[in-house]
């Protein structure tokens, strides 16, 4: 069983293909008692560096060293571990850029991984490694290692540094299935050109995947599927792909979308002129192999295969309301939003819909407060260019996030304030996503119910007004009374 790993790594420049053959590069050594500490890589016997026609455009820093301390009944962490890795076997096969992960003199780098706890691991990515031009498919070199520690005994390893075969490429976006049902299926024929010099002398790969909600049915021989309900395969054609030519799948490769709640879905496939099994595809098919069948050539430029897809589940969106009820002068709050009745839920990209808040006659919005993070605004809906216009509130702005509810309600506060009386007056709330298919239930009405402002609302002039009015009102009897004692003596 794989130990815990901790993995520290630049991005990489270009993603390179990684010959599969995971195994441990050397056996460690043997231990002199039970509780003695043990190191171990676990790194690939052959890895694939770049495809031959990258040549000097080529770049990649994925190469990792991983480093296992052997777990051990009351064994002792592995004290300052250093793992030196020479890289000079690969001269005339790759160049070596700049790699500030390790300490670097010429081609040999020393990496410091600290001190490992029993059962642990980290890996470094040592390597910058650069193409070099004219180099052909299967040129290689090899990159020695080394790891020692205070407190075990050193080990060794070694990885065989390949060029890869040809990119081979894909049509991209292809088109699309629409109204793909729960339970049914449907299918696609990948297609493949090789737009180099070199053919594949071992033959291609293809591996096809499919997005979260369907399933590969397992039908060919030749093709390993990760599980019985498969969501990615990997099928090994003999083929020999010629320099300049297309070709495609002998038969469809059959998926089914499976209930009850996918909105949409993909299918991607890529082809490689390596033919490494991936891990995790254990299972094999057991009908006729998939075969590849030469088409007229093709300018296919992509790395990958897409097809989009639409089904037929809904997520039906009814609208929040609420009556703006009380006085004139009020401002009022009133949540509106809308209510996900599903089946169907919003994932990823796919757009997460809105509501549109017409307010009222005789009422301003004067707010629409929310919370994000701790911190806050205004404005959570976008407010409307012209008098009358709508509050767009879009869920799926970061305004929403503490009031979003997928499969709920999502409501918020409007802060409305009652200008006027207007019988019979109503705003509306209409509902809004591209998978609501149920159209009758989208809008609905914000009814307005004002009573008549206090009388000292009715007052002209601002409240400051008229209390001052008011006082002055009061001095001036106090001053007329007194006058008035004063003249009866």
């Amino acid at each position: 069983m794989p130990l815990p790993i901790r993995i520290l790594r630049r991005p990489a420049a270009l993603a390179a293909s990684v010959a599969a053959l995971f195994a441990t590069a050397v056996a460690p050594a043997s231990a002199d008692g039970p509780d003695q500490v043990v190191l171990r890589f676990e790194t690939v016997r052959t890895y694939v560096m770049y495809h031959a026609d990258e040549g000097s455009r080529a770049s990649n820093d994925d190469f990792a060293i991983p480093v296992h301390v052997e777990r051990s009944e009351g064994g002792e962490p592995a004290r300052n571990v250093r793992v030196v890795v020479d890289a000079s076997g690969l001269e005339g096969v790759a160049r070596l850029g700049d790699n500030d992960m390790c300490a670097a003199e010429g081609a040999v780098y020393t990496c410091a991984y600290g001190s490992l706890q029993n059962g642990d691991g980290e890996s470094y990515t040592p390597l910058t490694l650069l193409g070099v031009d004219g180099v052909e498919p299967g040129d290689s070199g090899t990159v020695t290692y080394t790891a020692t520690a205070d407190n075990a005994p050193t080990v060794t390893g070694t990885t065989r540094m390949t060029v890869g075969g040809p990119t081979l490429s894909a049509p991209g976006q292809e088109k699309g299935v629409s109204g793909l049902a729960p339970g049914k299926s449907a299918n696609v024929t990948a297609r493949l050109a090789n737009n180099t010099r070199f053919p594949t002398e071992g033959g291609v790969a293809l591996r096809v995947d499919v997005s979260e909600g369907m399933t590969l049915t397992a039908l060919h021989r030749n093709c390993f599927y990760t599980d019985p309900a498969p969501t990615s395969a990997w099928c090994a054609f003999p083929t020999r792909a010629a320099a300049g030519a297309a070709y495609r799948t002998g038969a469809p490769l059959v998926y089914t979308l499976t209930p009850p709640g996918t909105l949409t879905g993909e299918v991607t496939y890529t082809w490689s002129s390596s033919a490494s099994r991936p891990a995790g595809h254990t299972v094999r098919g057991t009908g006729p192999p998939l075969t590849l069948v030469r088409t007229a050539a093709q300018a296919f430029g992509e790395s990958q295969g897409r097809v989009g897809i639409t089904t037929t589940v809904q997520a039906d969106y009814r609208p929040v309301t609420a009556t703006v009820r009380g006085r004139v002068g009020d401002t009022v709050k009133v949540r509106l939003g809308l209510e996900d009745l599903g089946p169907g839920r919003t994932q990823g990209d796919e757009e997460t819909g809105r509501f549109e808040v017409v307010p009222p006659e005789g009422t301003t919005v004067t707010s629409i407060p929310y919370t994000f993070e701790g911190d806050g605004g205004k404005w959570a809906c976008d407010r409307p260019d012209r008098t009358g216009g709508a509050f767009v509130c879009e869920i799926g702005y970061d305004r929403f996030y503490e009031v979003r509810h997928e499969g709920g309600t999502t409501a918020i506060d409007f802060h409305i304030r009652i200008d006027r009386q207007v019988p019979g007056a109503e705003g509306t709330v209409r509902t809004y996503n591209p998978f609501d298919r149920t159209p009758a239930n989208d809008l609905a009405v914000i009814p307005l119910d004002a009573s008549p402002a206090p009388a000292c609302r009715r007052v002209p002039g601002h409240p400051w007004t008229w209390a001052a009015g008011a006082l002055a009102v009061v001095l001036l009897a106090a001053v007329y009374r007194r006058r008035r004692g004063r003249s009866a003596l």
